[in-house]
């Protein structure tokens, strides 16, 4: 008779499995290239496609001129329970007001983290590092040049999150986003 391991033994267990994460687009947003213009706020469009070089028809003024088109800045995501939460605490901040390309819903900020993929549509993101808030938050109408730099204490670790795109693809208000193992 075969004996099994006592039942003393300790048998390491299996890893937790990773837990997927998932959520939805609820708004996109784009700027064309204006002359004079910042890429604040943002206006809402129903589908866009997500090229390695950001989203058709955006163009975000400081990734241009300060950063040289930096690819692991191709795409801003911001979770509208950040907004909401902002809104809690008095700034009535809109989707794309934030310069944000994406506003998501159902993943937290902390949710998102540096490496993490996520398939938004039919494109795959990875988040690369998160958004500092600057001084061009100014130029929001409830902040001002008064109200700037609480806001931008306030958006400390809020800002949202960059990602470089790995797949590019159609994107539409609604679709999913689903955390890439």
């Amino acid at each position: 008779m075969l004996a099994g391991p006592p039942s003393n033994s300790l048998q390491p267990s299996p890893a937790p499995s990773p837990r997927r994460l998932e959520g939805r687009v609820y708004q996109l947003h784009i700027k064309p290239q204006t002359p004079g213009e910042r890429g604040l706020p943002k206006a809402t469009v129903p589908e866009v496609r997500l090229l390695h070089s950001g989203l058709e028809g955006d163009f975000n003024r400081y990734r241009h001129e300060e950063k040289h088109d930096d690819p692991i800045m191709a795409v801003l995501i911001v979770p509208r329970e950040t907004l909401e939460q902002l809104g809690r605490e008095g700034w009535p901040v809109r989707p794309g007001d934030l310069g944000e390309n994406i506003t998501s819903e159902g993943i937290a900020y902390d949710g998102f983290r540096i490496g993490s993929h996520f398939q938004i549509g039919e494109a795959e993101v990875e988040i690369t590092k998160p958004c500092d808030p600057c001084h061009f938050l100014e130029l929001l109408p409830y902040v001002g040049k008064d109200r700037g730099p609480e806001f931008i204490r306030t958006m400390l670790n809020r800002r949202g999150w960059y990602a470089r795109v790995i797949r590019e693809g159609p994107v539409r208000t609604g679709d999913r986003i689903l955390s890439v193992i």
